[in-house]
């Protein structure tokens, strides 16, 4: 009886510790390079009838650097062949314990999407504790390069399109009443923000669009039919996906390419494609 309860004890203990090697084992080895391609309509308010049906990519969140070079060299190649007509980066293209090397391995077979490719700088990019002015510097050098526009508080214009990118928060180059200065409320807009916790800032009053924004990586942990239990925002709310803020303004968080930690459990790494859609 004894003898038989200690086997049983045994099998109980050597099942769960398979068990739990194997969830290590699935959120180190395999989740993280696990990349999702995610298709959803992104609602611009006035969109002209010529970018209607468009597709974006929505990039995040590299972390070059920190991530191992060839899966993130295998994502860009399957960016180039989606064959988008717009790529939207929005920052985190190298992790802050460095990277530029790495980015432009990285970056060196990227192809520029038909109608124009454009980014903006997460924290990481501008190195340690986010205030590393030369590093940002040289991300976005390494970026122009290889045919992305960096909007760094600054916007654009191309057919009836407005684009406009806001510096990182958390950078000494936060200054997004430069770029939203006398917006016009009729224009139709896309904008770039790395952190979504921008968009709840008293600055948009004439904005009327979608904001594309990174920097949670979802969470990188979720457990079953529950939030994120660590999300590096101030608004809880912003996990990853699509949320509708007011009756003008949509925003769209991608849970990124990369990571921060090699962990990840139900959140696989994404790259959205958005088709565009007038509201």
């Amino acid at each position: 009886m004894l003898r038989n309860m200690l086997s049983r004890r045994r099998f109980l203990m050597g099942s769960a510790s398979t068990a739990g090697l194997s969830l290590l084992g699935w959120t180190y080895f395999v989740e993280p390079r696990w990349l999702e391609i995610t298709q959803s309509e992104l609602l611009v308010p006035n969109l002209p009838d010529s970018w209607a049906g468009k597709r974006l990519l929505h990039i995040s969140d590299l972390h070059a650097g920190k991530v191992t070079t060839s899966y993130l060299q295998k994502a860009i190649r399957i960016v180039n062949e989606l064959d988008a007509d717009l790529h939207a980066f929005t920052g985190d293209f190298i992790d802050q314990t460095g990277g530029i090397e790495e980015l432009k391995k990285v970056l060196h077979d990227y192809r520029p999407a038909k109608l124009g490719s454009f980014a903006c700088l997460g924290n990481h990019d501008y190195g340690q504790g986010w205030w590393q002015v030369e590093v940002a510097d040289q991300v976005t050098e390494v970026v122009s390069q290889r045919g992305v526009e960096v909007l760094r508080n600054s916007r654009f214009e191309r057919d009836g399109l407005h684009f406009l990118g806001i510096d990182d928060m958390w950078s000494p180059r936060f200054q997004p009443t430069e770029s939203l200065q006398d917006w016009d409320a009729a224009n139709a807009s896309l904008c770039l923000c790395h952190n979504p916790d921008v968009c709840d800032l008293p600055i948009w009053e004439n904005f009327r669009g979608a904001i594309l924004s990174g920097h949670t990586h979802g969470g990188q942990c979720k457990p079953p039919f529950l939030p994120p239990p660590i999300l590096p925002v101030r608004n809880r709310r912003y996990t990853s996906g699509a949320f509708s803020l007011d009756a003008t303004r949509s925003l769209y968080i991608s849970r990124g390419v990369g990571h921060s930690m090699r962990v990840r459990f139900n959140c696989r790494p994404e790259i959205a494609v958005l088709t565009l859609k007038p509201s």
